[in-house]
């Protein structure tokens, strides 16, 4: 039975050969690999890697959008036994500094000169980092000792394999089921990001336990156009290598842009999505009834509340009365029909993991005969935990334990996961790393949760602050929060945005402060408050949050926000003793200002 990744990837070069393995958009034009292509351009990146200093144990950290390089960075990197460091390309230079330091990487590999420039900026601030190796050969705009380009590592590579053929795959084999496959870093409570130490075992569980449901999720005869990025745990570990466990071709989407052009030139079997992908397919699809006339708009209608109901007797498992599957052969071809056409016209399934999804919405999809599988899991468990089964589901759940994985409930509701896909500990933490687990060696996952009455897991509340996006972005508020309270106009700051699609903030400001800048710039007032109803002020306020804004990452950047007049205090209960935030007394004494951020 193969026990690590890399004897999978070679078993399926070897049953697969010239068969297309994976292809990414790049420009409007697709670039392919052949299994036999893949593993040939993997081994060489590998044996490169080595040649250039890298041993088993050590990091390769990776900073780049989906490409098929990244695809051979990381098989070429674990078939030396090396480790891969994933690094979101969106992330701010000083991030990126911080996990290249932290990990001690060796080689950095990013994809073009915007992530040359943040390599470049960090070279002198991280020690063990002795090569960048960048993808866009073209973006190499200056000779610099330390960079090498892509094309140029391969050659290495492949002047390596010539001399010994047999060097790549034995040091493939020679990698054991414990050693360290990759570390994955996750947002810390404290603003400090964790590295999570996942390991070869840790990927294998998964990988098993995904095979092990019936009816299987994926067959070789499946494809999938990818468009998380693969630096996101869930599909790296859902999509690239369960995808390869299976044997299925990978098409990458070209951008979020093109995605619908290229489901419709691909045509998906099956689609890796977050609960916001759902969500903005249906909000487009209302857009475009609530333009068309009355009666489509009436015949729409219908056709929903039909679908509504046929989804509903799938999930209870009832039969459908003849009456309503003749109404719903007709809702089918007026209405889902066109949604299964946009996706490409051969989805079976999608996912909608990392969040919980809206009822109406997973209705919907099912009615249109694409089931969204819902699951729950986290970084520490290699993404997975429990997952929908394709024929045993219940809408609102996250499904059954995964095949291996053995979850309990403490006795204060705290979801507590063991088993062989449980991850080895924080690098480099061993204080994090030992309260995370109990006294039974389960990890504490910091959710609470219960079974219903036939084993399904349901999230019911967070007991860590960490906010997880509709998009399924892990994100930790209070690194945001510190960010914009280091600026003295801000009193309070408040992030919100747990199972919302973007990130908003109440705020109160530092009264002081304020008046201050209002003399400064000649803004005349009669009493401090007036000052929050002042669209000139205002407009200081907003320079002030865009400009926090700028030193944070895409996905943690605040869209909206509402300033509260009144100070957070003991007295009107927001603030606790030591003074931090009452987080839920907040949230719900300010639930018209936080559901108008959202509602706009």
């Amino acid at each position: 039975m193969e026990k690590t990744i890399n004897q999978v990837f070679r078993n399926r070069v070897r049953k697969y050969q010239d068969r297309l393995a994976a292809e990414k958009k790049l420009n409007g034009r697709w670039e392919s690999a052949s299994w036999n292509q893949y593993y040939a351009r993997a081994r060489a990146a590998g044996l490169a890697f080595g040649a250039l200093g890298a041993e088993k144990g050590d990091r390769i950290a990776l900073l780049s959008e989906n490409r098929l390089e990244w695809l051979y960075t990381d098989m070429g990197a674990l078939g030396i036994g090396a480790c891969i460091v994933p690094i979101y390309a969106t992330l701010p230079t000083d991030e990126v500094a911080y996990i290249v330091a932290n990990s001690g990487s060796k080689i950095l590999v990013v994809e073009d000169g915007a992530q040359l420039a943040k390599a470049l900026q960090i070279l002198d601030h991280c020690p063990t980092l002795i090569k960048v190796v960048v993808m866009n050969a073209a973006d190499i705009t200056a000779v610099h000792p330390a960079v090498i380009s892509f094309a140029d590592l391969l050659d290495t590579g492949r002047a390596i394999a010539a001399e010994n053929s047999d060097r790549f795959e034995n040091l493939a084999n020679a990698v054991q089921p414990d050693d360290l496959a990759t570390i994955v870093y996750t947002s810390g409570t404290t603003g400090v990001p964790k590295g999570a130490m996942i390991s070869h075992k840790n990927i294998m569980a998964v990988l098993l336990a995904l095979d092990a449901i019936e009816p299987k999720f994926a067959t070789d005869m499946d494809c999938t156009v990818p468009f998380l990025p693969l630096s996101h745990v869930f599909e790296r570990a859902a999509g690239h290598f369960y995808g390869m466990y299976v044997g299925i071709t990978a098409s990458y989407a070209e951008n979020i842009n093109t995605l619908l052009a290229d489901f419709a030139e691909k045509r998906p079997t099956m689609i890796l999505a977050v609960p916001r992908v759902c969500e903005k397919v249906y909000q487009k699809i209302l857009m475009q009834v609530g333009q068309q006339p009355p009666w489509r708009q009436k015949i729409f209608y219908w056709g929903h509340a039909i679908g509504m109901q046929i989804s509903t007797f799938r999930e209870k498992k009832q039969p459908i009365p003849l009456l309503m599957r003749l109404k719903y052969r007709l809702a089918f071809a007026l209405i889902f029909k066109k949604l299964r056409q946009a996706l490409g016209g051969r989805v079976r399934w999608m996912t909608a993991s990392g969040a919980p999804t809206a009822r109406e919405i997973v209705l919907f999809f099912n009615a249109a005969g694409i089931m969204v599988v819902e699951g729950y899991g986290m970084t520490e468990c290699f993404a997975p935990a429990t997952m929908s089964n394709l024929a045993d589901y219940r809408i609102g759940t996250v499904g059954r334990p995964l095949p291996g994985v053995d979850i309990k409930i403490a006795q204060d509701g705290e979801i507590l996961v063991g088993g062989d896909n449980v991850f080895q500990g924080y690098w480099q933490m061993e204080a994090e790393t030992k309260t995370s687990f109990d006294e039974n060696g389960y990890f504490i996952s910091g959710d609470i949760g219960r079974f219903d009455d036939a084993g399904f897991l349901m999230i019911t509340d967070r007991k860590k602050n960490l906010i997880i996006t509709s998009g399924g972005k892990n994100i930790a508020p209070q690194k945001i929060e510190g960010t914009f309270i280091s600026d003295p106009l801000f009193a309070h700051f408040m992030v919100i945005g747990d199972r919302r699609k973007y990130l908003s903030a109440l705020i109160t400001l530092n009264m002081e402060r304020a008046v201050s800048l209002a003399a400064e710039n000649a803004i005349d007032h009669t009493q401090p408050v007036d000052l929050l109803d002042n669209p000139d002020f205002l407009a200081i306020v907003d320079k002030h949050v865009q400009a926090k804004n700028d030193k944070l990452a895409r996905f943690e950047t605040i869209k909206q926000y509402r300033i509260i007049k009144n100070e957070f205090s003991q007295e009107t209960g927001e603030l606790t003793p030591s003074l931090k935030l009452k987080r839920r007394v907040v949230q719900k004494m300010y639930a018209r200002e936080i559901e108008s951020m959202y509602n706009a």
